[in-house]
């Protein structure tokens, strides 16, 4: 049974930092791309960030570069968000997810096969 545990989430200042971590279980993990997605309320879920398997390749969504660093440890079996410079527009219920699809993972929602359950990150001003 695969599982996705987020953790590291909650309540920052505006400008602040959070790392969100991301353990996996049951899969071979050093073989997935492994993705970083948010979810605001009224909102659709959108891409953030993604790792390709070997760690070799990011990609992150125009709104966070420069601020946020998607990382990985396989070893640990656990992929990481560092945010910095955090900001209001931020805020959203952070999912990590799981796929194979592509050289070097994907941006697309259905691309991906496990999810975690979610963090909620919560910036205040």
């Amino acid at each position: 049974q695969v599982q996705l545990v987020e953790s590291g989430g909650g309540l920052v200042q505006a400008g602040g930092s959070l790392r969100l971590s991301c353990a996996a279980s049951g899969l071979t993990f050093s073989v997935y791309h492994m993705g970083w997605f948010r979810q605001a309320p009224g909102k659709e879920r959108e891409f953030v960030a993604v790792l390709s398997w070997s760690g070799g390749l990011t990609t992150c969504a125009d709104s966070v570069k420069g601020r946020f660093t998607i990382s990985r440890d396989n070893a640990k079996n656990t992929v990481y968000l560092q945010m910095n410079s955090l900001k209001r527009e931020d805020m959203a219920v952070y999912y990590c997810a799981a796929g194979i699809r592509g050289p070097y993972g994907s941006t697309k929602v259905r691309d991906y096969d496990y999810w975690g359950q979610g963090t909620q990150v919560t910036v205040s001003s």
